[in-house]
């Protein structure tokens, strides 16, 4: 499959609102294919227009269609979005299940995403036609979802399961300090703060030991060691230099 290659499918929208975020959703991920069926005669008004913005060219260039029938006449895979959960339907994709499956069929398949309409979703007759279903696990209290919002979990899913994430990565995990340098750390930290009385020399390890935990769960690298060290060096310093400002004033 390719972003050509998924068609959206909206059955009997009812909204015009609803479409013109469908298409602005289609386009936030880079799809422009859409077929309607059977939509509200409304569905190019000026309301459509203005939700859609810059992408009411995926509404101007839809495909309109009688019935789901003629819409997946040339689709070769169908993945009906639905909550109805029946006796002959009981194998349901999560999105990110079904972004997999999309992106492993051949490049040359044809795909369609079809959601119902806004008040009751797809029908049985409707679900008949699709070869897979999608649920998105909302919850119980309130499942069911606006249209477009539906829409943008699903191509979310569907695009970063693309090739166009691999600009976008997660940061790597950094080398940790080992050992050595922490405890050379601690080592100065303590001294430091104890040259300043910020440490209770009779008891200076109790409040390091909190230091110990806020770094320890940060995961410190040896840069970040050096970092600490040298604001320990610099506290040092500045510590000398205020003894020796206290001795001549003294003398």
């Amino acid at each position: 499959m390719t972003f050509e290659n998924l068609i959206i499918i909206l059955v009997e929208p009812q909204g015009p609102i609803n479409i013109g975020s469908v298409c602005r959703t289609m386009m936030n991920f880079g799809f422009t294919q859409l077929r309607l069926v059977n939509p509200t005669k409304h569905y190019k008004s000026l309301l459509a227009k203005k939700m859609s913005l810059s992408a009411f060219s995926v509404l101007e260039n839809a495909l309109i269609f009688d019935n789901l029938q003629s819409a997946l006449s040339d689709i070769q895979i169908a993945f009906g979005t639905t909550r109805r959960f029946g006796k002959y339907r009981k194998n349901f994709f999560t999105p990110a299940k079904a972004a997999k499956k999309l992106w492993e069929s051949n490049q040359e398949t044809c795909c369609g995403l079809v959601l119902g309409p806004e008040d009751t979703g797809l029908e049985t007759k409707d679900l008949d036609l699709c070869q897979h279903f999608i649920t998105i696990p909302t919850h119980a209290a309130y499942p069911s979802m606006n249209l477009s919002h539906a829409l943008a979990v699903l191509l979310y899913e569907v695009s970063l399961k693309s090739d166009t994430t691999r600009k976008f990565s997660d940061p790597s995990p950094k080398k940790l300090a080992n050992g050595h340098e922490i405890e050379h750390m601690f080592a100065h930290m303590k001294k430091s703060l104890m040259d300043i009385d910020f440490l209770d020399r009779q008891n200076p390890d109790h409040l390091l030991r909190t230091f110990r935990r806020i770094f320890g769960a940060a995961g410190l690298s040896s840069r970040d060691v050096k970092i600490i060290r040298g604001m320990m060096s610099r506290i040092d310093w500045t510590e000398n230099q205020r003894r020796k400002q206290k001795n001549v004033h003294d003398g």
